[in-house]
């Protein structure tokens, strides 16, 4: 939902904004073909806790109203500390949300203030003091607190500190992720001064390492790459999409995966309002629309998103949507092993059957590298280059 930060529910700033988004949203959910009931809502990109509680339950209503929900399904709305406070969070779960995913990113405000972030470390505490309680009472049936790793300047024992405050809040679900630096931000023109200080390889390697050793300790299993959960609160979102099954997506910039086929709209409102136009003056959308713009999982899709789970990819199973025979399945698995020769070698990965999974740390922590060497092995079966 790629709402400004100066948008801000019915009334406030950017209001007018908000309602005419949500206008092409309702719009876009209506044309789309009925399936059977949701069992995961996620409600996120951008800022969407900064709707009313009207707003999420009205849309919450609408979903409802044109797909059904699965009893005890999972809805989750992302908040940021600083765009909601006590009252609207207690409408968000009297509007529905039963599950929250806090973007934290830090608590240190010098580093809040290097990202851009508009909370402070004492919202953030507050937020969490907050969506804690409600857990407790039971008004959630879980929460998520994300965390950035690998920022300017950051070690060791400051990574540490901030994990352990972390898991002193006890949230029962830690989303981890490694900084990311995009074109066109302050961090990119910083870096391409010279500007900015970013742990080394070495370092980001023991980070990863220690994340990995205290969250253990605390009771958290590591699901995915970027996800660590308490027993019974892993993400069934997160755990739908990694698996490379269906999900509907709406919104300006979306992906949707019905049935095995995948389509994605536009990124600007201009585009999106014009293709939701057109789509509503033919008619088509969803399964009927992607007889021409869509196009089924990519294979190679498949195997990325699988070893990133803490299950693997198990190629017999793959084997069965390809076509292969057994002997196929039984030469191409070795060609893979023979890609792999080093990783596994160095137990970086192991397998089981026809199952290969990425240790923790280790291998998850240079996943990329292992994932070249997978996508290598699909390019040679199939003679295509993704150069």
């Amino acid at each position: 939902m790629p709402l400004g930060d100066s948008a801000r529910g019915e009334y406030g700033p950017g209001s007018n904004s908000i309602k005419s988004y949500l206008d092409l949203l309702y719009r876009d959910i209506s044309l789309s073909s009925k399936g059977i009931p949701l069992a995961t809502i996620y409600i996120g990109g951008g800022t969407p806790s900064l709707l009313s509680a009207s707003q999420v339950a009205n849309l919450l209503d609408h979903l409802r109203s044109h797909f059904g929900f699965q009893y005890g399904a999972e809805i989750t709305l992302e908040v940021d500390p600083a765009s909601f406070d006590q009252r609207s969070l207690e409408g968000f779960l009297d509007a529905g949300i039963n599950r929250l995913s806090l973007g934290a990113q830090s608590f240190d405000n010098n580093v809040l203030r290097e990202l851009g972030r508009s909370h402070s470390s004492i919202d953030l505490l507050e937020a969490c003091d907050w969506i804690q309680d409600n857990f407790k009472r039971g008004r959630l049936t879980s929460w998520s607190l994300d965390l950035i790793k690998n920022l300017p300047g950051q070690n060791l024992i400051s990574w540490k500190r901030q994990l352990l405050k972390a898991i002193s809040i006890a949230p029962p679900h830690l989303s981890i992720y490694d900084l990311t630096i995009e074109k066109g931000t302050v961090f990119a023109w910083k870096i391409n001064r010279g500007e900015l200080s970013l742990p080394n390889d070495e370092v980001s390697f023991d980070i990863s390492k220690i994340t990995s050793l205290i969250l253990k300790g605390a009771g958290f299993s590591r699901y995915e790459i970027s996800n660590y959960a308490l027993p019974g609160h892993a993400s069934r979102h997160n755990r739908v999409y990694w698996s490379g099954a269906s999900w509907w997506g709406f919104g300006q910039g979306a992906t949707a995966c019905p049935s095995g086929n995948r389509f994605s709209r536009p990124r600007t409102r201009k585009l999106y309002k014009e293709w939701l136009e057109k789509e509503e003056r033919t008619a088509k959308l969803g399964l009927l629309h992607s007889t021409n713009q869509s196009q089924s999982i990519p294979v190679e899709d498949l195997l990325i998103v699988g070893l990133r789970r803490r299950e693997g990819v198990n190629l017999q199973e793959l084997s069965r949507g390809l076509g292969w025979t057994h002997d196929q399945l039984e030469t191409n698995t070795n060609a893979l092993k023979k890609c792999w020769e080093y990783p596994l070698g160095k137990r970086w990965i192991k397998q089981k059957g026809w199952r290969f999974y990425l240790t923790d740390p280790e291998g998850m922590e240079i996943s990329n590298q292992i994932l070249v060497q997978m996508l290598e092995w699909w390019e040679s079966l199939n003679g295509c280059s993704y150069d």
